[in-house]
């Protein structure tokens, strides 16, 4: 199939470099392993994203099969996700005549405002739709009130978006409710989850230095819904030979000019573990396997994420998981098999399943072997592309004819 994804704000170039900003992370990652894994299969994939840098060309090979394709959407410079939303009506219009020299199979959207530039392109060109929200507004609304930043219209079109394309791929089960919640047919959503990359996450290889102490591995954007400061909380209750290294955020030059990391380091000094919280910075593709190996546990502990390839990253590699039971995450781990669930935004029972583990190696040691074994079997990218195949057959197989009085860019909230 020639398959066109849709990725408005995360380009898959950006994914071999050091994630963790505030508008880069696993949306980048996974639309790359995607890209990569349909074109193993057979398949062609150009994926569409903005323009953010004027000298960058127009198409950007990524890998035999997949290319990267620049759109013209606004300034050629790095902007805030939830500034983008003003420039989707000439994103769609770049998409419609691209499309219409080369048309697709089958168009992927990747979040909401990637919906709103391809919906109307492919519906007026007769090209089936599928759509992937990464989160929806609804639920970032609900937990960061008046502190979302997200346009006002957001939820009003993601309702609409999912009841007007082909097929809405959820990455969890916690989303289908969410969706049906919005008033997507019951029918439209396939829970479809992301995957990982389990030949490069592998317990076996090197491992990052690493001291005598019992060692916690973060691994997130700094941002303060990842609950990074729930884990420095939970280190306060645990002993001297305990520390937790943070990956993410900007490059470690970047560090002491990072509000979040201050906030955080500042919540290190109240808890009295300042000198056992380590902060690295953004952390690339190719680092983090050593980077997860060195962990005798990961901890990830946000108060809502909408799938998380963290936990997935980190039973690749063969190491327990203490998971907030939010979102995906209540899916990829299995409490007392593969980790553990803990209450989010609770520091004591972070602490109590940490100590739980570090009290027993054993224990710890046969959660990862279990976490690895649930990686290969379920999230594997090769199984995973394997349902998004699936999904694209059946919405090709019954593609509808062009159609006028679909959603558009400019609809109103």
């Amino acid at each position: 199939m020639r398959i066109a994804m849709v990725s408005e704000h995360a380009s898959p170039l950006a994914a071999s470099s050091g994630l963790g900003g505030v508008d880069a992370g696993g949306q980048n990652v996974a639309v790359r392993a995607l890209a990569l894994a349909l074109t193993d299969a057979g398949h062609e994939v150009v994926v569409h994203t903005r323009r953010t840098d004027p000298t960058t060309p127009r198409r950007v090979p990524l890998a035999a099969g997949v290319v990267v394709d620049h759109v013209d959407a606004g300034p050629a410079r790095e902007l805030p996700k939830d500034d983008l939303v003003d420039h989707m009506d000439v994103f769609s219009d770049e998409l419609a005549a691209r499309w219409r020299c080369d048309l697709p199979d089958v168009v992927h959207a990747h979040f909401w405002m990637s919906g709103m530039a391809a919906l109307p392109a492919a519906r007026a060109l007769g090209v089936p739709i599928v759509q992937t929200f990464h989160a929806l507004g609804s639920v970032k609304r609900r937990h960061q009130g008046a502190e979302d930043t997200s346009p006002p219209r957001r939820v009003a079109v993601e309702s609409d978006l999912g009841a007007s394309v082909d097929r809405v791929l959820a990455t969890c089960r916690e989303e289908v409710d969410e969706l049906l919640a919005l008033g997507v047919p019951a029918g439209q959503a396939t829970v479809v989850p992301c995957g990982v990359d389990v030949g490069h996450f592998t317990p076996g290889g090197e491992s990052a230095s690493r001291g005598e102490r019992f060692r916690v591995l973060t691994v997130s954007r700094l941002v303060p819904r990842k609950g990074v400061d729930t884990v420095i909380g939970a280190l306060g209750r645990l002993p001297d030979d305990v520390e937790l290294v943070v990956a993410g955020g900007p490059p470690a030059a970047g560090l002491d000019d990072d509000p979040e990391v201050a906030r955080l380091r500042d919540r290190a000094r109240a808890e009295g573990v300042a000198d056992r919280v380590v902060f690295v910075g953004a952390v690339g593709q190719d680092a983090l396997p050593a980077l997860y190996r060195s962990a005798d546990v990961v901890a990830c502990v946000p108060t809502y994420e909408p799938f998380g390839l963290v936990p997935l990253e980190a039973m690749g590699c063969a190491r327990p998981v203490v998971a907030a039971a939010v979102g995906g995450l209540a899916d990829t781990v299995v409490d007392g098999v593969t980790g553990h669930h803990v209450p989010a935004g609770d520091p004591a029972a972070v602490a109590a399943a940490l100590e739980a583990l570090r009290a027993d190696p054993a224990r710890a040691r046969a959660q990862g072997r279990a976490g690895r074994r649930r990686a290969v079997a379920e999230y594997g990218w090769d199984r995973v592309a394997a349902a998004h195949e699936r999904v694209y057959a059946a919405v090709a197989a019954s593609a509808v004819a062009p159609r006028v009085g679909v959603l558009t860019t400019g609809s109103p909230a």
